[in-house]
């Protein structure tokens, strides 16, 4: 009897250990199928607001015949990418810069953080000294009536002191990576013909001074701590109504780039890229015939367009005829009060998309943040319906058109992603990138108005995607053997 119950428990013991062993076999075997796995996730945000950036599954198989199918070739590569973001205005800092700590870290880590509940901006533009979207004109080196100092004795940093740059370094501490675009407004009136903030030209006599000046800027920004990246001479060359402005015609422009600007950065050893134009791509003639300067051409990274007219294709007018320099879209508004359906589908079409797919290396949207009357912004010009990313009152933040615009974007494409070829389509633009971890991301917009059943092919592996009507999708794939 004792024999026999000895047995009994040794064969309940050896079970026990071959169930255990089949557990965690079972396991071993869901591990090492779940690790060969392609991750793959849409972000949908639906212009009537029911979805903002709202995750899904996405199926590998469809029972439903798709409506169309995308291709997206990750063999065929295009331009890499800087990034997207905004201008962060004085206006902007200083809203930012008014919230309570707590809150203001708070915001600056959802805009500039990468985590689950961040959007990743990846670029800033900044004026060189004021903008239309600060509360007056000044430069950094503002004078008495009839004063001049050649020799920039007095420069200062001035206002930017006061918010920009305790903004800019809470920002940096939290993506030390991101890259900044300046972009003067004006130089200083002393300066200028008319001796006014608004409209007039750069006198000959001031040329390597103002060359001067913006170099002192990026070395004053360097001591704290401040990299830009890049420079564009002269916002909105062509527009001297606002306040400040400065009218620079191309033949100018280059003149200023050749015989002062280039020569003075090299002489400093300033490795900012300049850039050139930084207006509406209804004039590409502008920063081509400063490309076909080749005195110039040799200090120039390349070219910037806002989109306040022309069509946007004209960038790549501007790659065909010199392939070997940048393309940069740095600017475009949103009017107040408003309209998201309207704004996100055209601003995403016609940007996002479109500005990528002929060859931009960034999309940055206008203001950061504004209050609730679009304040501050200078008189005689100064733009009072430029409707922020963000509506900040005290602590309060409203997220508007612009925000969304960006975030489908730069919480999925980092810098250095670079842009693959995908089908062109008339009612379901997008656009695709590869990111520097492998993951292949593929903005795309439906247009109509009824759902789709949309399938893309990813190279060799297929996904399908359900797009609401009105909608805009960030597909995420990401190949476990990729890296």
């Amino acid at each position: 009897m004792k024999s026999s119950l000895r047995f009994s428990t040794l064969q309940r013991i050896l079970a026990v250990v071959y169930l255990a062993l089949v557990a965690s076999c079972a396991e071993k075997e869901k591990s090492e199928a779940d690790a060969t796995t392609a991750s793959v996730k849409i972000y949908i945000t639906a212009l009537d607001k029911s979805q903002l950036l709202q995750e899904h599954e996405v199926a590998t198989n469809s029972t439903t015949t798709p409506a169309v199918t995308i291709q997206v070739d990750p063999s065929t590569t295009y331009q890499e990418m800087d990034g997207f973001g905004y201008t962060l205005t004085g206006g902007s800092a200083l809203h930012i810069s008014n919230m309570s700590a707590p809150a203001r870290t708070a915001l600056l880590q959802e805009l500039f953080g990468t985590g689950a509940h961040s959007i990743g901006v990846s670029y800033l533009r900044l004026s060189v000294g004021g903008s239309d979207l600060d509360e007056y004109p000044w430069s950094y080196k503002d004078l008495p009536n009839g004063a001049t100092d050649v020799e920039l004795a007095q420069f200062s940093l001035a206002y930017d002191t006061l918010y920009l740059i305790p903004v800019l370094k809470e920002i940096l501490e939290i993506s030390p990576k991101l890259k900044l675009m300046g972009s003067p407004w004006s130089p200083p009136s002393w300066m200028k013909d008319n001796k006014d903030t608004r409209g007039g030209s750069l006198l000959p006599e001031y040329q390597a001074v103002y060359a001067n000046y913006l170099a002192k800027y990026i070395q004053e920004m360097a001591k704290q701590g401040i990299t830009i990246d890049a420079l564009t001479i002269q916002n909105e060359p062509l527009h001297p109504g606002n306040n400040p402005s400065l009218l620079m015609l191309a033949d100018q422009q280059a003149d200023f780039i050749k015989n002062e600007l280039g020569p003075t950065f090299k002489s400093l050893g300033i490795e900012t890229k300049i850039i050139i134009y930084d207006h509406n791509a209804d004039r590409p003639d502008y920063p081509i015939s400063i490309l076909n300067d080749a005195d110039a051409a040799q200090y120039i990274d390349g070219s910037a367009f806002h989109m306040y007219g022309g069509e946007i294709e004209a960038l790549s007018e501007v790659h065909e005829a010199h392939p070997t320099k940048n393309l940069y879209f740095t600017e475009q508004w949103v009017g107040a009060p408003g309209d998201f359906a309207g704004d996100v589908a055209w601003h995403n079409e016609t940007l996002i998309i479109g500005a990528t797919r002929n060859w931009s290396k960034t999309v940055l949207e206008w203001n950061v943040a504004a209050d609730e009357h679009q304040n501050p912004h200078t008189d005689r010009g100064g733009c009072d319906r430029c409707l922020g990313a963000l509506t900040i009152t005290g602590d309060s933040v409203i997220r508007n058109p612009s925000y969304y615009i960006i975030a489908q974007a730069s919480k999925f494409v980092p810098p250095g992603s670079v842009r693959m070829a995908s089908t062109a389509l008339e009612n379901l633009p997008n656009v695709a990138f590869k990111t520097p971890d492998g993951a292949l991301v593929t903005i795309l917009q439906n247009k109509e108005a009824t759902t789709k059943t949309i399938e893309i092919q990813l190279g060799e592996t297929a996904v399908f995607v359900e797009m609401p009507a009105k909608s805009i999708g960030t597909l995420v794939y990401k190949d476990p053997n990729e890296s």
